[in-house]
């Protein structure tokens, strides 16, 4: 991929908000970030008949309102957002919500790293994966 991956994170959690887009901007051009505090505001933005859509979605499961489950349905029930790759992001492993994702068609389910130096390690696993995934170039072995 010629340019960097275009990441949306959709989380009502500040401190997580922050901590995501801080550990992608060390990732010295491999991604940019856009932030969303709830699922109805990212959603208005990518239904805009001139949105730019991302290549990825990070998705937080537990939201006030919107969670991300109900998300989660509309998106893949809708004909141009559906294809977008959706990793659901928690903060616990509950067999439950891994499931219900996973039947929704979420792409992964990641438990969110709790500390800058875990999530910037973190998030350049997850961008280096979908970056190799969307050049086709799995061949390299750059940290």
């Amino acid at each position: 991929m010629t340019r960097p991956l275009r990441v949306v994170l959709i989380d009502d959690n500040p401190a997580d908000l922050m901590l995501t887009e801080e550990s992608v901007s060390e990732l010295r051009g491999m991604a940019t970030i856009t932030g969303y505090r709830s699922g109805a505001q990212a959603l208005e933005a990518m239904l805009q008949p001139e949105a730019v859509l991302p290549d990825l979605l990070l998705l937080d499961v537990n939201m006030p309102g919107m969670n991300g489950f109900d998300l989660l349905s509309i998106l893949k029930s809708n004909a141009k957002l559906k294809l977008i790759p959706v990793v659901m992001l928690a903060g616990s492993a509950q067999a439950t919500d891994v499931s219900k994702a996973y039947s929704l068609f979420a792409t992964a389910y990641l438990i969110k790293a709790q500390s800058l130096p875990e999530s910037v390690e973190q998030m350049e696993t997850l961008m280096r994966f979908w970056w190799e995934s969307l050049s086709g170039d799995w061949t390299s072995t750059e940290k």
